[in-house]
């Protein structure tokens, strides 16, 4: 019989479906301490010492789908344009253009938002497979509800002008009105969170009386796609939402890279083994992982501490870099196309 779980029950516990309760419990834990308060500098960067990891941490993950687009020969045969001749273009464009680079910097902001949701969105996709379940199957019901429970508490909550503070990149090429956006959302936010309240209510409730009807087709329940979706949507409401510790965005990334990494290493381990030539060797596994961390992490670290500020080049390499793992993620991970 097939095993209703990705990697384990101890794996998915730790790596996937726990983890918003492992970073909930970090973040809390973080929250007024030293770590989070104090703070301090490095390579002429000023942060603190959980900042200074988050960032680090967020960018990792970012650089790591190319272990799956670029180092799986399979994948990348399918797409060898887009892994080769669109991060080059992109990467031209955003150096040439103001205008492009500040609209770069904002999408990344909010496509970052929508991607967040749709990782999740598609590990619950991998729970349906493993019970049987046809792709499409409640597919659009599990793409509007993780839009919502992720999205929502951000526009409604109390980190929607952190997420606005991008449009400030709009002020170096003149765009007064655009810069206004951040504005117009501060005074009516108040208006529309009801709204949003009372739509995610019966969306919650058009989701379950949905689910009933296709259980009642067939459908097989996977416990571990309910405790997932019901895991990341409380912890992203009362955080988001409320931010109470002050440490939203450390709770938030951090749970959406810990899946990913554990998601590429349990893809990708055997391939990694094998481009380094480390299959038949007894610690093939622990030292391709111990690589894998160690690039990755090298090029998160110099993502955070690279003053992107004054070197245009290192922050269009950055943009490229978060925007192709968005993009490529979309792809390189579908259950529709059987790539996972």
């Amino acid at each position: 019989m097939r095993s209703p779980y990705i990697a384990g029950p101890i794996y998915d516990a730790v790596m996937f479906i726990g983890a918003p309760l492992l970073a909930l419990g970090l973040g809390v834990a973080i929250s007024g301490t030293p770590l989070a308060d104090d703070a301090v500098e490095l390579w002429g960067r000023e942060g603190t010492i959980t900042s200074f990891f988050i960032g680090s941490f967020i960018m990792a993950h970012l650089g790591l789908v190319f272990v799956r687009s670029h180092l799986n020969r399979r994948i990348f045969a399918r797409h060898p344009l887009r892994f080769v001749m669109v991060p080059v273009v992109l990467l031209l464009l955003l150096c040439a253009s103001d205008w492009l680079l500040a609209t770069a910097v904002v999408l990344t902001v909010w496509w970052d938002v929508v991607h967040s949701s749709l990782q999740t969105f598609g590990l619950g996709r991998i729970y349906d497979a493993r019970r049987g379940n046809a792709p499409e199957a409640g597919r659009r019901l599990d793409l509007g509800l993780n839009l919502l429970l992720y999205v929502g508490p951000i526009l409604a909550g109390a980190t929607l002008l952190d997420h606005l503070a991008a449009f400030a990149a709009f002020e170096r090429v003149g765009a007064v009105a655009v810069r206004e956006i951040p504005i117009f959302a501060e005074a009516h936010q108040a208006a529309w969170a009801p709204a949003l309240l009372i739509g995610g209510a019966l969306y919650l409730l058009f989701y379950a009386l949905a689910y009933a009807r296709l259980h009642r087709r067939g459908y097989r329940v996977s416990p571990q796609k309910v405790a997932l979706l019901g895991f990341t949507g409380a912890c992203s409401i009362y955080t988001w939402g409320f931010n109470s510790f002050g440490e939203a965005f450390f709770i938030m990334n951090f749970f959406h890279a810990w899946q990913y990494f554990g998601l590429v290493w349990w893809s990708e381990r055997d391939n990694l083994r094998a481009r380094l030539g480390l299959s038949g060797a007894r610690w093939g596994g622990a030292a391709a992982l111990a690589a894998m961390v160690a690039v990755a992490g090298s090029y998160g670290v110099w993502a955070e501490l690279v003053d992107s500020r004054e070197q245009r080049v290192a922050l269009c390499v950055t943009l490229v870099v978060s925007l192709m793992h968005f993009w490529y993620d979309g792809f390189i991970w579908s259950v529709r196309r059987r790539e996972v």
